[in-house]
């Protein structure tokens, strides 16, 4: 049953990258200004296809940040970044 429930919530706080806005983003542990600057800025060009996308996208966003940031709740389209 906790585990129901803690699936459920992660499923509430889910933050989808190409839809979040300066805010949400900043709120993320270890996002921080100039990396959400970085992560408004590619997506303006285009939304993001996947994790592989905005790690080759997104200096600073490598695979150690997008597990964190996937443990807090960000997706892209959707997908939760898979360990």
């Amino acid at each position: 049953m906790g585990l129901c429930a803690l699936l459920l919530c992660a499923t509430c706080h889910a933050l989808e990258i190409n839809q979040a806005n300066v805010a949400e983003l900043d709120s993320l542990r270890g996002m921080g200004p100039a990396l959400s600057a970085k992560v408004l800025q590619a997506r303006a060009q285009k939304p993001f296809e996947s994790w592989r996308d905005v790690m080759k996208r997104v200096s600073g966003f490598g695979p150690v940040k997008a597990q964190q940031f996937s443990d807090q709740g960000l997706t892209v389209n959707g997908q939760a970044l898979k360990p």
